[in-house]
């Protein structure tokens, strides 16, 4: 037996959270009956389960690493008729989302897979997974502004910062900064750098916790390598977790 939310996801329905959402409002069926408990539990075998009256099949879990250029958007759908991050994977034939957004401005890495529990874990705060990020800059930010990024901007919802920021590369009177955040907000690195007057020319996303950009040409996708998977589920184990099984190791090793 399975939670009916943690089914949903695995089918690639969405987030554990946004199929939360459907079964409230009735609109998933088991054996042909309406369900609202959030807490029920599905045979993943033998029961049949629909959204809107289309029955769901759990897939088979992908991940795909996707070069996104700009003028793409993270959205499964648009209609103003915009390109689509989902676009790049024509040859996927599981219905996969993205791991969080890069908005349209911006390129580089994207995470595309159905497995919905782990995306909402890589995006959720609590994880603290990091997003590493190359920001080209007008101007030469001082060190001040950089210790400002990472001590705290105040934005509209909040009080937002940086894990760390670091300058490797001048480009005219441009400079190249490196960012990591730990979480991410609508256009929060734009945003952050507005604050400091530094307007960003270029933004490109190059790594998402152990996944990295490296060479994959803009545009193209590729698999996730099975130990690539490994790395990104251990970087979501709940940190108590991780402290437990340190002992364990230890005693393991003696």
């Amino acid at each position: 037996m399975m939670r009916l939310n943690k089914f949903l996801a695995h089918a690639g329905v969405g987030s554990r959270r946004h199929c939360d959402g459907m079964i409230a409002s009735g609109r998933v069926k088991i054996n042909g009956d309406p369900v609202r408990e959030l807490g029920t539990q599905v045979n993943e075998e033998t029961d049949r389960v629909s959204v809107d009256d289309t029955p769901v099949r759990v897939e088979r879990h992908v991940y795909w690493a996707v070069h996104k250029p700009p003028g793409y958007i993270c959205t499964n759908s648009d209609p103003a008729g915009r390109p689509l991050a989902i676009d790049l994977v024509p040859h996927v034939d599981q219905r996969v989302y993205t791991v969080g957004r890069l908005d349209e401005d911006s390129e580089g890495l994207l995470l595309l897979t159905n497995d919905g529990d782990l995306a909402q874990k890589l995006m959720h705060p609590r994880y603290e997974v990091e997003k590493t990020y190359e920001v080209l800059v007008a101007g030469s930010p001082t060190v001040a502004d950089m210790e400002q990024l990472t001590t705290g901007v105040w934005l509209s919802e909040g009080r937002v910062k940086a894990k760390s920021v670091r300058r490797f590369k001048k480009q005219g009177d441009s400079t190249w900064l490196k960012i990591v955040l730990c979480e991410g907000k609508n256009r929060e690195i734009r945003r952050m750098l507005a604050k400091q007057n530094h307007k960003v020319m270029r933004l490109r996303r190059v790594g998402i916790g152990p996944v990295r950009l490296d060479r994959l040409p803009k545009g193209k996708s590729r698999k996730l390598a099975l130990a690539e998977i490994e790395l990104l589920r251990k970087a979501v184990t709940p940190r108590a977790a991780k402290k437990a099984e340190e002992p364990a190791k230890k005693a393991g090793e003696k």
